[in-house]
């Protein structure tokens, strides 16, 4: 028995070399056979496709439907995760819908509360920009809108954000605007909160500087820069920008206007306020109570009036006493 198995071991091993050393040289040999560039061996390739794989279809099948399940369990694993973020993004803008109903709310009760203008008087003209004629040495844009529209110089002019600059030169059809940016622009402002005064002197720069602050320590980075108003150049109250830190050691202003996209600007129509030059020009006068005496010019304020008017009335009692004379005091006398 341990002889028949010993023999029986030794014509396997032998056989199983053989085979395995067939396989390895129809292997190489199928290697080399697609590895030759010629037009037969080219041939004989396709032959051997057609003929192997039309008949090797059935064991491709099971290989193809498990690559098949594999790649629709990973589009379904990323549908599902495609499907988590888009439940947590509509969460997210339910809530931020929420916040912007709230804030559409209290914006339109403060509009309501702070119904508040500038002046009674101020409109505007609304005007397009045709082109733009900015250089190193002149900041102006050009409008579609002049003379005939009422524009005059020194009107100022404000896109959607702040104040762009003012009217400088109208033609009929067209006006002519000086930038703030400008080096011949000049604007007096006043920084909020502080109220302190200074000058905006363009510099053909972004960021104008501020010139002739009283006090420079009580002005801050990210101070409210609006017009002044004062010397009647703009009306008060116009958003200009805000204070920014320049890298030269200066104060200048970020200016709230986007320059590089000024499609259409407002002209603000500016009218002159009323002066006063007398001292008492602003105090009402009322002529019944206040009865011109004789010797008061017309002129003469309200308080003038009263006195003159109290004069005459003290006086009265003892003009009526020398007018009408008793008669028998008068034969008396004679």
């Amino acid at each position: 028995m341990a002889k028949n198995r010993r023999h029986s071991e030794d014509f396997v091993t032998p056989v199983r070399r053989i085979l395995v050393g067939i396989l390895v040289f129809v292997l190489f040999a199928v290697f080399f056979l697609w590895r030759i560039d010629s037009p037969r061996v080219e041939r004989l390739r396709a032959q051997v496709v057609d003929a192997v794989v039309p008949n090797m279809e059935w064991a491709l099948v099971p290989v193809t439907k498990a690559v098949n399940l594999a790649e629709g369990f990973q589009s379904y694993t990323r549908l599902a995760e495609q499907n988590r973020e888009l439940r947590r993004e509509l969460q997210r803008m339910k809530a931020w819908k929420e916040a912007a109903v709230q804030l559409e709310e209290e914006n339109a009760r403060l509009l309501d509360l702070n119904n508040v203008r500038l002046d009674a008087r101020l409109s505007y003209v609304t005007g397009r920009v045709l082109t733009d004629s900015g250089s190193p040495f002149r900041q102006s844009v050009l409008l579609n809108v002049g003379a005939r529209d009422g524009l005059v110089d020194g009107w100022a002019a404000m896109d959607g954000l702040g104040l762009v600059g003012r009217i400088s030169g109208v033609g009929d059809q067209t006006a002519r605007v000086i930038l703030l940016s400008d080096s011949s622009s000049r604007i007096p402002v006043a920084v909020q909160p502080s109220g302190q005064k200074a000058l905006l002197s363009g510099d053909n720069s972004p960021r104008p500087p501020l010139e002739f602050l009283d006090e420079r320590d009580a002005v801050r980075p990210g101070d409210r820069v609006v017009s002044s108003g004062d010397g009647g150049v703009f009306p008060a109250g116009l958003l200009v920008g805000a204070v920014v830190a320049g890298a030269d050691g200066r104060l200048r202003v970020q200016l709230s206007a986007d320059y590089s996209r000024l499609e259409f600007l407002r002209v603000l129509r500016s009218h002159p306020g009323e002066t006063v030059h007398e001292a008492g020009g602003l105090i009402v006068m009322n002529p019944v109570l206040a009865p011109v005496a004789e010797g008061v010019p017309a002129e003469a304020s309200a308080p003038d009036r009263a006195s003159a008017g109290e004069g005459t009335d003290e006086a009265a009692p003892a003009g009526e006493g020398t007018d009408e004379v008793p008669p028998n005091e008068t034969e008396a006398g004679g």
